[in-house]
């Protein structure tokens, strides 16, 4: 029985990833189940057996992603925890990952499809999005109320400090990157997170 059950789960998210590739090469509207089950290398009834009909089976696949996404973030900001002596260093590192985070083709592909469907699927914004980006700003957070417990950080409101630092990342993202359509050089990336971490720290230092 345990083989089955994880046959199954695997079976499930080798789905949903195919979905998600599928719905952001082709766009809600042109995929089709069969597209998603070619793509899965699975028969479209076990599609159909796993996620019932199409728009579940979208939600479910940019609710995974999403959770992808979030646990990738988090485990960035995780790093944080240690931040050594060099602390401006650290907070370059940081915002240099997340920035790789952000700038990632899943991660623009998610953007793209979340902004298309959102008339069809109003839902998603507080399903995919209600918990996940607030969980990061509050991981963010609670590293940044540690340092400046710690004397190294002069911060009254740990929220909204952690909310700031990810504007200062993201703010030029989308000029930068032509909507996700241009990839940014090593050199560039390096640029936008010393910048970012410059005005953090002339504000909160």
């Amino acid at each position: 029985m345990p083989s089955t059950t994880r046959g199954r789960i695997d079976k499930r998210q080798a789905i949903l990833n195919a979905a998600f590739t599928v719905f952001a090469r082709k766009g809600y509207a042109l995929a089709c189940v069969a597209d998603v089950a070619a793509e899965a290398q699975v028969a479209k009834p076990t599609v159909y057996n796993h996620f019932n009909e199409k728009a579940n089976l979208f939600r479910e696949a940019m609710t995974a992603e999403a959770a992808t996404a979030i646990a990738k973030n988090l485990e960035v900001v995780d790093r944080l925890r240690d931040a050594g002596d060099d602390l401006r260093g650290a907070l370059e590192q940081l915002g240099r990952r997340l920035i790789d985070c952000y700038t990632d083709e899943r991660s623009w592909a998610f953007r793209r499809l979340l902004q298309a469907e959102l008339a069809r699927f109003p839902e998603l914004l507080d399903t995919v999005l209600g918990g996940g980006g607030d969980r990061v700003t509050e991981a963010l957070a609670d590293r940044l109320a540690r340092l400046a417990i710690d004397g190294r950080l002069s911060i009254s409101d740990p929220v909204r400090a952690a909310e700031q630092f990810g504007a200062l990342l993201t703010a030029p993202l989308q000029a930068r990157t032509r909507l996700g359509t241009r990839q940014l050089p090593e050199a560039e990336r390096d640029t936008l997170a010393a910048a970012a971490v410059e005005t953090f720290l002339r504000a909160y230092r």
